[in-house]
């Protein structure tokens, strides 16, 4: 399966935005009016690309801040402070892929992970737009044929719980899966949430692959290890790594009935997160990887922690479609 999946997964990187003159003339002819109703709202930038970040800021105690505004923030590429271009903080729908290891060695644990990931659809957006991919040596969709999206908490559970537990376990494959659905979705923000209890024994996919395209893709990662003491194939590196790289979180709960909260919480985390672009002061288009670094300073809340992707690479230098900066 994952063979035929191209290398590149679309990008985080470069959202470009590029009007031919003609095309401009074309709308300040026909939607002057238009353009002066939205003129508070955006500004449309020429040919400017934005780097398009998702940040969780806490405070000290480990509690979320959410009444910061943009000049509380500090971005930098490869250590150069960078301009802020973008900026929101709502709780806009989000595209999640929740991938679900159904191996052998998940049969006794598939029934509280249907409800982890029940709680977790209840607990988010109702907006949002889910899909389920459920993988042992094999990746393969939970939805029902002809069914993209879902935001039915009874019908992503029943995804997960139709599919039995057997066989080997292709984590890689069924991470590599998801990132390619996820580019099915124009939705800004996209998260994959990944629940398994061992590492990878048979993906035909690599690690290196799975990587390199969550450096080139936008998506937010989520791991949940759900490991027995004598689980051999265990690799939590792995999803902390994946985690870390993309700007999500790893959680490796003591008991199986933990993960609820920690779906919930997730859930949460999402929907309270700061979107922040900005075009980078390096124009070079190259495949060079790209460190990324937000400071947040809030006035009231002490010294603040601010988790966000560990950067990016071009890819193939394909840039995602246009989105508007701000004012």
């Amino acid at each position: 399966m994952a063979a035929g999946i191209p290398a590149h997964s679309g990008g985080l990187k470069r959202f470009k935005f590029f009007m031919r003159p003609a095309s401009i003339l074309f709308l300040l002819a026909a939607g002057c009016l238009a353009a002066q109703a939205d003129q508070d709202a955006f500004r449309i930038s020429v040919n400017v690309d934005l780097v398009i970040l998702q940040a969780t800021v806490r405070d000290s105690q480990g509690h979320t801040v959410q009444e910061l505004e943009r000049q509380d923030f500090e971005v930098f590429e490869d250590g150069v402070k960078q301009r802020i271009r973008l900026f929101r903080h709502e709780d806009t729908p989000v595209t999640v892929g929740l991938v679900i290891d159904h191996s052998g060695s998940m049969i006794k644990k598939l029934t509280e992970v249907t409800s982890a990931a029940r709680a977790f659809v209840r607990s988010s957006n109702p907006d949002d737009q889910m899909f389920v991919v459920n993988f042992n040596e094999k990746a393969s969709p939970g939805l029902p044929a002809g069914v993209r999206f879902s935001n039915s908490a009874e019908q992503l559970g029943g995804a997960i719980d139709a599919s039995p537990a057997k066989g080997t376990t292709a984590l890689y494959d069924a991470i590599v899966e998801g990132l390619t659905r996820l580019e099915e979705s124009t939705r800004e923000k996209k998260v994959l949430l990944v629940i398994s209890d061992g590492g990878d024994n048979a993906s035909k996919a690599s690690l290196d692959r799975v990587l390199k395209m969550a450096e080139q893709s936008s998506v937010v990662i989520y791991t949940i290890g759900i490991f027995d003491p004598n689980d051999t194939d265990q690799n939590p590196k792995v999803l902390r790594r994946l985690a870390q790289e993309t700007g999500g979180e790893a959680f490796f709960p003591a008991e199986f009935s933990e993960t609820v909260k920690i779906c919930e919480g997730i859930a949460r985390d999402i929907r309270d997160q700061y979107t922040i672009g900005y075009s980078p002061s390096n124009e070079k288009r190259d495949d060079a990887y790209r460190k990324v670094r937000i400071n947040a300073v809030g006035k009231k809340n002490g010294k603040l922690s601010v988790r966000t992707r560990a950067g990016y690479s071009n890819g193939d230098g394909v840039p995602f479609k246009g989105m508007p900066a701000d004012k």
